[in-house]
């Protein structure tokens, strides 16, 4: 509670001084010394300090590492970039090839695939001649035989025939008579 009323008394003080035109006093050291003296002074003693101990030196030597490393890292970057676009080249080299090999692929299987379809119509064509010969042939040989056994059955009939009209027609004298002609015609 005592400090609260040594606030107040400082107040009514100081309002006191501001309503008789009072100015307020700024306090000094030794008499010559003010407060913004003390700060300029410690802070003169801390850069001196800061520069006695190369503080500055320690700051652009970390910043100039710090540079180094930044710049280093660029380079790396730079380098990874650029092998990055040669194997995207590459790549796309490769695929192109491909499509080309593809490409060339498909047309020599299309050529083959002709030349088979042609092969294939021209051994039909040759096999197709080659049956109907066969078939010919075939036929040929039925006709042969047949005409064969025709023949074979024409000279039974007529060898029948032609036995029972000698039957019929020839008796044993007739037989003698053709018999002394042919041997007088000798």
């Amino acid at each position: 509670m005592a400090d609260f009323s040594l606030l107040a008394v400082a107040a009514e003080h100081g309002a006191a001084a501001a309503a008789h035109g009072a100015e307020h006093a700024e306090p000094m050291a030794f008499g010559f010394v003010t407060p913004g003296m003390w700060v300029a002074l410690a802070m003169s003693v801390l850069i001196g300090i800061m520069v006695w101990k190369k503080v500055p030196t320690l700051i652009t030597s970390g910043l100039d590492s710090s540079i180094a490393q930044i710049r280093k890292q660029l380079d790396e970057a730079k380098a990874l970039r650029a092998e990055a676009e040669a194997l995207r080249q590459e790549y796309a080299d490769k695929i192109a090839g491909a499509e080309k090999d593809a490409a060339t692929m498909l047309e020599h299987a299309r050529h083959e695939a002709d030349a088979i379809v042609a092969k294939a119509e021209a051994d039909t064509t040759t096999m197709i001649a080659r049956r109907e010969k066969m078939a010919e042939d075939k036929i040929a040989g039925a006709e042969r035989a047949a005409v064969g056994e025709l023949r074979a059955q024409a000279a039974e009939a007529a060898t029948s025939a032609a036995r029972s009209l000698i039957a019929a027609g020839h008796g044993a004298k007739a037989d003698k008579a053709l018999v002394d002609e042919a041997i007088a015609g000798l």
